[in-house]
């Protein structure tokens, strides 16, 4: 759990450094390959660990791409507060959804994928990103599908 909870602080700090870096075009790039990422450990994360654990996580990770990079303040704190709504909308789904671990994980991707899609854009960059919006979405969902298909092959997802 420790490799999956490092993977996790690490794919959203990297992703908040290179949007502070890059600005939004980068971000549906980010979204299919880092968010996705993290879209799928936070399901797996989700049954094995405490709210507060998971907010704490959150927070720690928009803390460390701020301290790394002061200039990414905005996106930090952007990145932080809507994966914490995310995170929210994605544990009701998670836990209120039926059948496999996949099966929760890919509907839960979707809310969390649509609320973050939402959120970011318009606190990072202060304004209604119609494009970006919808290409965060959509890479946000085939991200987390794909990375959520790979764990249920090869972690012990089931057992959850």
């Amino acid at each position: 759990m420790k490799l999956a909870l490092i993977i996790y602080a690490a794919a959203m700090t990297v992703a908040n450094l290179l949007v502070a870096q890059f600005g939004p075009s980068i971000t549906p790039l980010l979204a299919f390959f880092l968010i996705g990422l993290d879209l799928a450990l936070r399901d797996w994360l989700h049954v094995r660990l405490r709210a507060w654990q998971m907010g704490a996580v959150i927070a720690g990770a928009g803390l460390l791409a701020w301290l790394l990079n002061p200039a990414a303040q905005t996106i930090a704190v952007a990145s932080a507060v809507s994966f914490m709504v995310a995170a929210l909308v994605d544990w009701l789904v998670f836990v209120k959804a039926s059948g496999s671990w996949l099966a929760r994980s890919m509907k839960s991707n979707v809310a969390g994928a649509a609320v973050d899609s939402m959120v970011f854009p318009l606190l990072a960059f202060g304004s209604f990103m119609p494009l970006i919006v919808l290409g965060q979405f959509v890479a946000k969902v085939a991200g987390g599908a794909m990375w959520s298909w790979l764990m249920a092959k090869t972690l012990r997802t089931e057992a959850a």
